[in-house]
């Protein structure tokens, strides 16, 4: 039985109506806490892709992490996010850098295997990377790119024991059995492992 007093009862009700009518990102550190929980770096934003686009699992035990493999999207920053985001497309990489800033969004957790590398055995034992830009048109590989990747790949080097060399950071065409080029020629090798070393 109920014995709260009528007035303290409504005034809870109130309360509540109220709470319940302010947008749930207005509400204090509602976003900060969600944020700080979803993300494996912290430097990156939340972009979830579709769980229909990677297998959840439970790496580093369930599978060893021995590389991180380098992308390029072929598409826009907001393209690739949709794609991932698309439950049709049956892709997805860990983490995704914007061009113009080095902004990383990560779309899928490090302890699940993302769709990237068109090989089970490599997506289950690597981190995957998308960098926006084309393969032929070496713009995209902006300082910002370049710096914040590589920050990107050295704290995941860190976390998992890798190597910090080019038997363990790959591009996508050193996959065996894919018919991929990416990161194309344009893509600095010798300056980013620089970079992923100093980071």
């Amino acid at each position: 039985m109920d014995r709260t007093s009528p007035s303290l009862s409504r005034r809870r009700l109130l309360k509540g109506a109220a709470l319940a009518a302010v947008p749930y990102a207005l509400l204090p550190d509602a976003t900060a806490g969600a944020q700080a929980q979803a993300v494996d770096y912290p430097l990156a934003e939340w972009q979830p892709a579709s769980s229909s686009n990677y297998t959840k699992s439970s790496r580093p035990d369930a599978y060893p992490l021995d590389y991180v493999i380098i992308h390029v999207t072929q598409e826009t920053y907001p393209d690739t996010l949709s794609i991932f985001q698309n439950p049709q497309k049956a892709v997805s990489a860990h983490y995704l850098v914007r061009s113009a800033d080095g902004h990383v969004a990560q779309c899928v957790r490090e302890a699940d295997v993302a769709w990237h590398a068109g090989n089970w055995d490599y997506n289950t034992r690597s981190i995957g990377i998308e960098h926006e830009g084309w393969v032929d048109q070496p713009g995209y590989f902006t300082n910002a790119l370049y710096e914040q990747s590589a920050k990107l790949t050295a704290a995941v080097c860190e976390k998992y024991g890798i190597p910090k060399d080019r038997a363990h950071i790959l591009g996508h065409f050193e996959v065996p059995g894919t018919d991929h080029t990416d990161p194309g020629p344009n893509w600095d090798w010798v300056r980013y492992i620089r970079l992923v070393n100093f980071a």
